[in-house]
């Protein structure tokens, strides 16, 4: 079978030279950012299906649209001669898998369509009800009914029937029986053997149930994980692929199996992989033990989603730890030098003017590196969703006669107490720099670690801002000497400490050795690029300052390539053939002005009745 996987756009967006559709378009109230940057990654989901259909001997495509003008979505929708045509539905692009589907069934009227993902799983009545270009549609974990379906497609079989879908019978929406859960992952082909992705999922499922959260729904109740050589052979597989070292690693709670991450940490290191990771998780799952393996073994972030700094709130939404806990187990993570990044929320249920004073004090106290806060969204498949709805105030109909982008709307705050929120978020969305380690602390978590070539290139930086060239040099020099996972990173630390003794061939020579060792990080390409403007301006000899950036933190570099970002479509996009190599595209870094989403909350929509 010929298959499409599509990640569609979230509306019709204008090419250039257009105006918005009126009907079709962005919502009313749209701004650049009201979209958080990471919508649009193709999600590892689609991969999943992708992997386990191509080691069917399925061919397969997987094509990002999401930041296409509509005229280059139903130009490459023609082209696409697919037999099956499955598309990932989230909130934020339920709008636009309408229209794809639309399109799709006008140029392709005898193909299967499928829609699935956190969207649709919670909504697959109302889905196939509002979009009728749809045949079926996915619930919950896809990757076995996927392949089923694909089967009976490809014998000639009638593929309703399917356990894990709902489908139509006639003018009928039939729910086929449930699909237990995959209990082996390990019996899943990894996303990895075929695509290039710096995303990495190593478990499913959450054992919590936060109010706002839809995980429960999506994987279903309980936490499975990927053995430890899985995962190790999926990392190495993921680095053979990536020009820059860093993997984000998204499970919903990385930590939840404690003794597993610290098998998997001590592998890492005994399989000799050196690279940087991130990964996402709760403060009740941290022990000093773990952190230090866990840093040992590359992780430089570990993002927390602690959402609010009161515990009155905490105990509302279900989150089920303490502020006592938040603030132990980031000075746990801070005593190995691992950058602690929290999630923040505005608007959860029970939310006030006091409750959000009380957050503020709270980040003054727990001092994370970093923080973003987000405002609440209202997502099918969540007990917000739930309850509001059994409250009366919201009614589903809306998801998909309206055109919000996502439902974000306090679950109960005043108007005024909103009001107060928003003129504070519009100010402070975004990431937000907190707490910045001392040199003093550098020196100790070097101490602690060991001989550590992370540990290493810490202090040196640190030095280098201190002053104190010759130290930060010797630690910098000392990370390269013991692998550090980015020398052009290294070679960027020495090239700067350089032109701070006025060794300006010295500089050129460390940015040419980290050209062609390492180029792919952003900081590097900006400092070179900034020293080439100041040698085409004459800058020594009039004596104009250049500013250099010297940094190593945990910054992604990515091409918007397909079919992980939206990049330039292949030549051969209406071919069957091998895919072409990526044509040249620009990078797409998520700085700090690009991370989390601006959008503030708004008031509730009229119930229709």
């Amino acid at each position: 079978m010929r298959v499409a996987l599509l990640y569609p756009p979230p509306w019709k967006i204008p090419a250039p030279d257009q105006a918005p559709d009126p009907c079709d378009g962005p919502p009313p109230g749209y701004r650049p950012g009201d979209l958080d940057a990471d919508f649009y990654q193709t999600p590892y989901g689609l991969f999943s299906l992708g992997a386990q259909a191509l080691r069917a001997g399925h061919q397969v495509k997987v094509i990002n649209l999401s930041a296409f003008p509509w005229p280059q979505v139903e130009d490459a929708l023609q082209k696409i001669d697919a037999d099956v045509y499955g598309m990932s539905c989230w909130t934020a692009n339920r709008h636009g898998v309408k229209l794809c589907a639309e399109t799709i069934r006008r140029f392709h009227r005898n193909a299967h369509i499928a829609v699935g993902g956190p969207h649709v799983t919670p909504l697959p009545r109302e889905v196939l009800f509002h979009y009728r270009a749809v045949d079926t549609a996915f619930v919950g974990e896809s990757d076995l009914s996927f392949l089923d379906w694909l089967d009976r497609l490809s014998r000639g079989q009638d593929p309703r029937g399917v356990p894990g879908t709902v489908y139509r019978d006639g003018d009928a929406i039939v729910e086929a029986p449930e699909r237990p859960s995959v209990q082996n992952l390990d019996t899943l082909a990894s996303p990895h053997d075929y695509f290039p992705t710096h995303i990495l999922m190593t478990s499913r499922g959450c054992p919590w149930n936060c109010t706002f959260c839809g995980a429960e729904t999506s994987w279903g109740r309980g936490f499975r994980a990927n053995s430890v050589e899985y995962v190790l052979d999926a990392m190495e597989k993921c680095l053979a692929r990536l020009p820059v070292k860093m993997i984000q690693i998204k499970d919903d709670t990385f930590t939840t199996h404690k003794k597993r991450v610290l098998q998997l940490c001590r592998a890492i290191r005994e399989r000799g992989l050196r690279f940087f990771w991130s990964c996402d998780t709760r403060v009740d799952l941290l022990t000093d033990e773990l952190l230090r393996e866990m840093r040992l073994a590359g992780c430089q972030r570990l993002s927390l989603g602690v959402e609010s700094g009161s515990q009155r709130i905490l105990d509302l939404i279900d989150k089920k730890i303490t502020v006592d806990e938040i603030v132990a187990s980031t000075e746990l993570a801070r005593r190995y030098g691992i950058k602690v990044r929290y999630y923040m929320m505005l608007g959860n249920r029970g939310e006030t003017a006091d409750s959000f004073q009380e957050t503020l004090r709270f980040l003054a106290r727990a001092r994370p590196h970093e923080y973003i806060f987000s405002c609440l969204s209202i997502y099918p498949g969540t007990r917000d969703f739930a309850d509001a709805e059994a409250a009366g105030w919201l009614d589903r109909s809306v998801y998909f006669i309206e055109r919000f982008q996502e439902l974000k709307t306090p679950f109960d705050a005043s108007s005024e107490d909103t009001a107060l929120m928003n003129e504070w978020f519009l100010q402070n969305s975004g990431l937000r720099v907190g707490y910045q380690e001392t040199l003093e602390g550098y020196e100790a978590i070097l101490a602690r670690l060991g001989d550590y070539h992370a540990a290493h290139m810490d202090l040196g930086a640190a030095c280098y801002h201190a002053g104190q060239l010759d130290r930060a040099e010797h630690h910098i020099r000392r990370a390269l000497e013991l692998g550090y996972p980015l020398p052009g990173l290294v070679f960027n630390h020495l090239a700067c400490i350089a032109y701070a003794r006025g060794d300006l061939d010295g500089m050129m020579n460390y940015f040419s050795t980290a050209a062609k060792t390492d180029p792919q990080h952003y900081t590097l390409i900006k400092n070179v690029n900034a020293a080439r403007a100041w040698f085409a301006q004459r800058g020594p000899e009039r004596g104009l300052p250049l500013s250099l950036e010297v940094r190593h933190d945990f910054q992604l570099l990515e091409r918007t390539v397909q079919p992980t970002l939206p990049g330039p479509l292949p030549e051969n996009l209406a071919s069957w053939d091998p895919p072409l190599p990526p044509r040249p595209a620009p990078t797409f870094v998520k700085t700090p002005d690009l991370e989390g989403s601006t959008k503030e909350l708004r008031p509730r929509l009229p119930v229709i009745r």
